[in-house]
C-alpha cells in the first residue's frame, strides 16, 4: 500500500472522528473551538502537503499512474472488488484543488463560524465532506468513486441543513439530497451495464477497452447517457439543477466548498475520467453539449435579476458548470478540467467574499440594501473586484483563458462543435460579465442604502477570512497561466478542430474580449446613473422580468406535476388504503377477532363444576362416536 496516498483521504476522516467524538467534551467553549479549529484545519493542510509529495513522486516516475491497493472489499466468484487508490495526471489536479481550496475554506470557517454554538460539529462535517470527496477523486474503481459520490451527498445534506432549527434550511438540505438520488439511479444503471460487460468497474480498464475497440458487448452511448444522468444531478444541469440555488441556506463556507471546487464538479470529473467511453459515444456527448449550453444560458438569465448576493453566485455556478459540460460534450475534456480549476479559484473567492460582506452587515444578504461598502471593507472589496473580473472574462485573469478555450472548441471541434453552440455560449458570457458587474456595483459602489444602525457597525473581517480572500484573489489572477489542458493531453487528448475554421481562432478571441468589456460597460452604465434607469428598463421588460424573477417557474412546475401528485398518491393510496385499511385494518381486525373469540370462549369459564363435568362427558361421547364411526 502507498501510505502517503492512503493518508491523503484518511486524514480528513481522522479529523471528523476526533472532532465528532471529543470536540464537545474538553472543557469550556473557547477551548473547544480552538481545539476543533486546530484539528479540522490541520488534517486537510497535511493532506495537501501529502498530495504535493505524491505529485512530485508521480512526476519523477514519468507520470506513470500510482496504484495503491488498500484492502479487498469483496470477492464474488472470480471477480474482486478492491479499495484501491489511483493517482494519475487527472486525479492529481483534482486532489490538489480539493485539498488546497478545501484547506483555505477550513481556515476561513474558523473566523466566520467562531460564534456558532455548534462550531465543533460544523468543522467535523467539513472534514467528513473532504474525506468523501477525496475518496471520489482517488478511487480507481467506479464503485469506490460511487461511495465517495454518495458520501458527499450525505455530507452536503448535513452542511446545507446545518442550521436545521430553521425549517427552510432543513427543507433545502432535503431537496438537495433527494434531487441527487434521482440522478444517482442513472449512475447505478450505467455501472450495472459496465460490470455486466467487463466484469470489473476499474475505470482505467474500462477506458482502455473502449479505446481499443473491445467493448462491443455494451452500447457506449447508452452507458454514457446513464452516467450523464448522474452527472446532471451532482453538477446541477437541466433538469436536476433546482437543488443548488436552494443550497445557499447553509453557512457561506459550505457554499464555497460545495459549489466552487468540489461536489458540483464531481459530475465533470466523472465524465472526464470516463473519457475513453465518451469518445465512443457521440450521441451522449452531443446531448451533453446541448444540455450544458442550455443550462448555462438559462441560469445566466435568472442571475440577471437576483437580489440575494449568494443566489446570484449560485446561479452563476450553475451557468459555469454548463460551460464545463459544453467542453466535455465537444471532446475537450482537458479544457473542462481547466475551467474546473479556474472556477474553483474565482468562485471560492466570490462566495467567501460574499460571506465577508454578510459578516460585516450582520447577516444581510439583499444587495438592494448595500452600497458604498468599498470604503468600509477594502480588502474584501479588492479581492471581490479581482474575482469578478476573472469570471467576467477580462483578459489576463484566470477565467478568461479557460472560458475562451471552451468557446473555441464549442465552435471548431470536430467532435460536435457548431457555430450555434459558440453563439449561445458567447451570449451567456456577455450576461455573465453583466450580472457580475451589477453585483459588484450594487454591493460596493454608489450611495449607501444601509440603515444607519447597520452602517455604523460595518467592519472588515478578521485575518483568518481576509487572508484566505487574498490567497484566492491571487490564484484568480494567475490561475489561467497553468497549462492544464496541455498537461493532461498525454492522458486525455484535445479534440482536433475543423481545418476550414482554424483561421477564425484569433477573430473569436478578439470577439470574446469585446464581449467581456461590453458586459461590464453596460452594467456600469445602467447602475452608475440614476436609479430610474434600471427601473425603467425593468418596467419595459415586463413579462420577461416576471418570468426571470420566477426562475421560469420550474419549481412550481415540478410541484404541480411531481410533488403534489406524489403527495396525493402517498396520502390517499399508500396511507389511507395501504397503511390504514390493509395493514392497520388487517392487524386491528385480527386483534378484534382474537378479542371476540376470547369473549366467546370466556363464557365457558362459569366456575360451575357440574357444567365442566357435562363438557367432559360431551367430549368423551364425541370422541367415542368419532372412533366408532366405521364400526
Amino acid at each position: 500500500m502507498n501510505t502517503p496516498l492512503a493518508l491523503i483521504a484518511l486524514l480528513p476522516l481522522l479529523g471528523f472522528l476526533l472532532n465528532g467524538t471529543f470536540a464537545t467534551a474538553l472543557g469550556g467553549k473557547r477551548f473547544n473551538n480552538t481545539v476543533a479549529a486546530v484539528i479540522a484545519c490541520a488534517m486537510p493542510i497535511a493532506a495537501f502537503a501529502l498530495t504535493i509529495q505524491a505529485f512530485l513522486t508521480l512526476q519523477s516516475n514519468g507520470y506513470t499512474p500510482i496504484v495503491a491497493p488498500l484492502y479487498r472489499w469483496a470477492l464474488i466468484g472470480e471477480h474482486t472488488f478492491d479499495i484501491t487508490f489511483y493517482f494519475d495526471r487527472l486525479s492529481a489536479i483534482m486532489t490538489l484543488v480539493v485539498t488546497g481550496v478545501g484547506s483555505v475554506i477550513h481556515i476561513y470557517s474558523t473566523g466566520y463560524m467562531h460564534d456558532d454554538k455548534s462550531f465543533g460539529r460544523f468543522m467535523a462535517y467539513l472534514n467528513l465532506f473532504l474525506f468523501f470527496m477525496l475518496l471520489l477523486v482517488l478511487g480507481r474503481s467506479m464503485l469506490v468513486l460511487f461511495v465517495g459520490w454518495e458520501g458527499v451527498g450525505l455530507a452536503s445534506y448535513l452542511l446545507i441543513g446545518f442550521w436545521f432549527d430553521d425549517l427552510a434550511n432543513a427543507i433545502a438540505g432535503r431537496k438537495a439530497f433527494i434531487t441527487n438520488r434521482i440522478g444517482d439511479a442513472g449512475f447505478l444503471l450505467g455501472m450495472f451495464l459496465l460490470y455486466r460487460a467487463f466484469g470489473t468497474l476499474d475505470m482505467d480498464t474500462i477506458n482502455s477497452a473502449f479505446v481499443g475497440g473491445q467493448a462491443a458487448m455494451v452500447s457506449a452511448s447508452l452507458v454514457g447517457f446513464f452516467l450523464f444522468v448522474g452527472a446532471t444531478g451532482k453538477s446541477a444541469q437541466i433538469p436536476l439543477y433546482v437543488w443548488l440555488p436552494d443550497a445557499m441556506a447553509g453557512p457561506t463556507p459550505v457554499s464555497a466548498l460545495i459549489h466552487a471546487a468540489t461536489m458540483v464538479t464531481a459530475g465533470v470529473y466523472l465524465v472526464a475520467r470516463m473519457s475513453g467511453l465518451y469518445m465512443q459515444a457521440p450521441d451522449a456527448s452531443q446531448l451533453m453539449a446541448v444540455v450544458g449550453v442550455l443550462t448555462a444560458f438559462m441560469a445566466a438569465t435568472i442571475a440577471l435579476v437576483q437580489t440575494d448576493i449568494k443566489k446570484v453566485l449560485a446561479y452563476s455556478t450553475v451557468s459555469q458548470l454548463g460551460f464545463m459540460f459544453v467542453a466535455l460534450g465537444v471532446g475537450a475534456y482537458g479544457v473542462a478540467i481547466f475551467h474546473v480549476v479556474t472556477h474553483a479559484f474565482f468562485k471560492a473567492c466570490l462566495f467567501l467574499g460574499a460571506g465577508s460582506v454578510i459578516h460585516a452587515l450582520g447577516g444581510e444578504q439583499d444587495i438592494r440594501k448595500m452600497g458604498g461598502l468599498r470604503k468600509h471593507i477594502p480588502i474584501t472589496f479588492w479581492t471581490f473586484v479581482i474575482s469578478t473580473a476573472a469570471i467576467a472574462g477580462i483578459p489576463g485573469l484566470a477565467g478568461f483563458f479557460s472560458k475562451d478555450e471552451i468557446l473555441w472548441y464549442a465552435f471548431a471541434s470536430e467532435k460536435g462543435g457548431a457555430p450555434w453552440l459558440w453563439a449561445v455560449g458567447a451570449l451567456t458570457a456577455f450576461m455573465t460579465a453583466f450580472y457580475m458587474t451589477r453585483l459588484l456595483w450594487l454591493t460596493f459602489f454608489g450611495a449607501s442604502r444601509m440603515s444607519h444602525e447597520v452602517e455604523h457597525h460595518v467592519h472588515e473581517s478578521p485575518l483568518s477570512m481576509t487572508g484566505v480572500l487574498g490567497v484566492l484573489a491571487v490564484l484568480s489572477a494567475v490561475g489561467g497561466y497553468i497549462g492544464i489542458p496541455h498537461f493532461l493531453e498525454p492522458q486525455i487528448p484535445l479534440p482536433p478542430v475543423v481545418e476550414s475554421l482554424e483561421h477564425y481562432e484569433h477573430t473569436l478571441l478578439y470577439v470574446s474580449i469585446a464581449i467581456a468589456f461590453a458586459g461590464v460597460a453596460l452594467a456600469v452604465f445602467m447602475y452608475s446613473g440614476p436609479a430610474s434607469r434600471p427601473a425603467g428598463i425593468a418596467r419595459a421588460a415586463g413579462p420577461v422580468r416576471v418570468l426571470l424573477e420566477g426562475k421560469y417557474f420550474v419549481d412550481e412546475l415540478y410541484a404541480a406535476v411531481i410533488v403534489r401528485p406524489l403527495a396525493w398518491v402517498s396520502e390517499h393510496v399508500f396511507l389511507k388504503i395501504g397503511d390504514k385499511m390493509l395493514i392497520d385494518g388487517t392487524l386491528n381486525g385480527l386483534g378484534a377477532f382474537a378479542q371476540r373469540s376470547a369473549g366467546w370462549l370466556g363464557r365457558a369459564q362459569t366456575g360451575s363444576l357440574q357444567f365442566y363435568a357435562l363438557l367432559v362427558m360431551v367430549g368423551m361421547v364425541g370422541a367415542l362416536l368419532w372412533s366408532w364411526r366405521h364400526v
